[in-house]
Parts: structure tokens; C-alpha cells; sequence
């Protein structure tokens, strides 16, 4: 009959490929530990503080922005670039 599954494997790939955004909510640890350049900008702008500081696994960007009286978009906006 000729039946294939059209696109299957493909749809997987691009899921799979296609990246995951930080946002606000996104813990500080994560970003340390999966975003090539995330620590750079976290030390930017937190400090290298957060390195040793057991929060890092369970504070958000956003948390961090508002101890450190900081925009927390402008911190995302600049992760998020280094994925692009």
C-alpha cells in the first residue's frame, strides 16, 4: 500500500534541535551548567558569589535580578543571544 510515516523522524530531530529558551523562572544553576557563555553573564551581573552559593540550585533570574535591584529581562534577553 505504500504506507510511510511521512516526516516522523524529522519532527523529532527539529524538536529536539530546536533550543530551549531561558526565562525569568529558569534556575541560575541551569543556566551555569547548560548555556555555553551563561556563567560569563550570570558573573556579569550577579557576581561571582553565586558560584559558591548553594541558592544557585534553586534561585531563579528572576530572584537574583531583584537581590541585585537589576532588570530581569535584560539578563535573559543577553543568555538568550548567546544561543542564537
Amino acid at each position: 500500500m505504500g504506507y510511510t510515516v511521512p516526516n516522523m523522524i524529522d519532527k523529532e530531530a527539529a524538536m529536539i534541535a530546536e533550543k530551549k529558551k531561558v526565562t525569568k523562572d529558569t534556575i541560575i544553576g541551569d543556566v551555569i551548567k547548560n548555556v555555553p557563555g551563561g556563567r560569563a553573564v550570570i558573573e556579569k551581573y550577579f557576581g561571582n558569589g553565586c558560584f559558591t552559593c548553594p541558592g544557585i540550585n534553586m534561585e531563579s533570574l528572576s530572584f537574583g535580578a531583584m537581590m541585585h535591584n537589576l532588570d530581569p529581562d535584560k539578563i535573559v534577553d543577553e543568555i538568550n543571544k548567546l544561543e542564537g
